[in-house]
């Protein structure tokens, strides 16, 4: 990689206009558990792209998603990987996540001035959580739909706004198609744009306030 990026370098001087974002000091005593985060951070990307690969194929209808998640599988070249692929990283999103969070506390990297820094990662693991619930109903299949039944019956059982939360949840009183499309419009668009916003006022306030050095 740093051959590489020396021959971009070359040709584009990135480093010296960027040398002060791209070399930063760092405090002693880290060591690979400061990379959880960017592992993380990796692992979105993944999903990104590979999300955007499956987005070419799959139909978010009642009648049609199942048959193409069949179809992304069976037929089209990679599917089975890169559907694979997804849902691996989706899973290793919340493990890695998890464990950032236990580095942050252990290190109590959570203290001011950096209290804002935890509240934005925070957010972030109930962003990744939530898109994995949403992208749980897509495949559209008895295990998905069931899944899906409870998951939100759980929200009818907050008090005082747990109807009007259940109905907005599923767009009516029962799982249809119309919560598939309101589960796909969260999954694709909201939650990745909220995710955005977090690591970037994440990754902002990092640069801002450097790697905390530990206890």
């Amino acid at each position: 990689m740093g051959r590489i990026f020396d021959w971009i370098d070359e040709r584009f001087r990135v480093k010296d206009p960027h040398r002060r974002f791209l070399q930063r000091p760092l405090p002693e005593g880290v060591n690979y558990l400061y990379c959880l985060g960017g592992v993380a951070f990796t692992l979105i990307i993944i999903l990104l792209l590979t999300g955007l690969l499956l987005s070419l194929y799959y139909v978010p209808s009642e009648k049609e998603a199942y048959q193409s998640v069949l179809r992304i599988t069976r037929e089209v070249r990679l599917g089975r990987f890169v559907r694979s692929l997804h849902r691996w990283s989706a899973n290793l999103l919340i493990v890695f996540i998890i464990l950032h969070t236990l580095r942050v506390i252990i290190h109590r990297a959570y203290r001011a001035p950096r209290e804002l820094n935890w509240v934005a990662g925070s957010l972030t693991l109930v962003v990744a959580f939530f898109s994995g619930f949403t992208g749980y109903l897509l495949p559209w299949d008895q295990k998905a739909y069931w899944a899906t039944e409870v998951g939100t019956s759980m929200a009818a059982t907050v008090p005082g706004i747990g109807r009007q939360l259940l109905y907005l949840l599923r767009g009516g009183p029962e799982v249809t198609g119309t919560t598939l499309i309101r589960f796909y419009s969260l999954h694709v668009l909201w939650l990745p744009l909220v995710m955005a916003l977090l690591l970037w006022a994440h990754f902002h306030m990092v640069k801002r306030q450097g790697i905390s050095g530990g206890l």
